[in-house]
């Protein structure tokens, strides 16, 4: 045989008996529908990846609530039924007590990623939960409490919460029965709008972000100040499935998921200060608490949730181990 073509030829024979290493992919869902900002903004860490991991690293997401409800979510991810989710911390506050340290936290993952406060709590899901934490998306963004009717404020300037129906979710019931004593009405984001409407709920509390995604403003007539809380949502991975990705692909996700903690945070402060003026001109009225009875409403949303924390916190055999840590590692103090 010629010796040009007998090395071609043997030259291919042996990029066919070579191996191709297989694209590692993982399936995701997210707690929100996809109308959500919040939402959006995990599906451009998703893009993120997948342009970045061409060929090595891929994420499939396979929807929202519509397939597995958002509350469902983190067991779901537990028992790998799917393997990422994109998730409020609060939705498994059971299983992992320190998710509030997100909660009553005064600052943002980018505070927290660098003094080691999400290496902390990524290292207490994998121990309760099985999961891997992965980051603290769109963190920083506050709460505030919506009405439809003008609140009503007693003789000290406190706000009178008697009579109120008040739409809650685990984020903020500590908050709410302890300090507001009111017995709130739980339900999911996404039935907020039809109790809106029927008169199920004239009250919620909701981020200062994504009130005009969901329409709520059609009801809502009221804001409440000072804002409290922070929003907790964040991605967690199957540890296994996690476990079971190249050194590669788990270097892509975790790098894009940091720069993507940063930019979320720093893109969400401003839209926050943009979307509160915008609802503003469009006839949002704000009741500020002020003096004294503003500071004891700021203070009563953290301290209720600490002592949460601590009290669920205590049922765990680990106890309290990390309990000043983690308030140390993510509040600005």
């Amino acid at each position: 045989m010629n010796t040009p073509i007998a090395a071609m030829i043997g030259g291919l024979t042996l990029l066919a008996a070579t191996p191709t290493l297989a694209e590692d992919r993982l399936t995701a869902v997210h707690a929100f529908p996809t109308s959500l900002i919040y939402t959006q903004s995990f599906l451009e860490f998703v893009d993120a990846v997948n342009e970045r991991g061409e060929g090595v690293i891929q994420i499939d997401v396979r929807g929202g609530p519509e397939g597995i409800g958002l509350s469902q979510q983190p067991e779901a991810v537990r028992n790998k039924v799917v393997d990422m989710a994109y998730t409020a911390a609060s939705f498994y506050a059971g299983t992992v007590p320190e998710r509030d340290a997100l909660v009553a936290s005064n600052t943002n993952a980018i505070y927290a990623r660098e003094n080691g406060g999400i290496d902390l709590l990524n290292q207490i899901h994998q121990e309760k939960m099985g999961v891997y934490y992965l980051g603290w998306f769109d963190s920083g963004v506050s709460y505030n409490l919506y009405m439809i009717e003008e609140p009503k404020l007693d003789d000290e300037g406190n706000l009178d919460t008697a009579g109120l129906k008040l739409r809650s979710n685990p984020v903020y019931d500590a908050f709410f029965k302890d300090y507001l004593e009111v017995q709130p009405i739980s339900m999911p984001t996404t039935d907020v709008y039809s109790a809106l409407e029927r008169g199920v709920v004239d009250a919620t509390g909701w981020t200062e972000i994504g009130l005009k995604d969901l329409k709520w403003d059609n009801f809502l007539n009221y804001r409440i100040d000072p804002p409290f809380f922070s929003t907790d949502m964040g991605v967690i991975v199957n540890l296994d499935s996690w476990n079971s990705l190249t050194e590669e692909s788990r270097n892509i996700i975790q790098e894009v998921a940091i720069e993507h903690e940063r930019t979320s945070a720093e893109r969400f402060e401003t839209l926050a200060e943009e979307q509160r003026a915008e609802l503003e001109g469009e006839g949002m009225n704000v009741i500020t608490l002020e003096g004294d009875a503003a500071q004891r409403y700021s203070d009563a949303a953290r301290d209720a949730t600490w002592e949460r924390m601590r009290t669920q916190m205590e049922r765990h055999p680990s106890g309290l181990e990390n309990y000043d840590a983690l308030i140390e590692k993510f509040n600005d103090l």
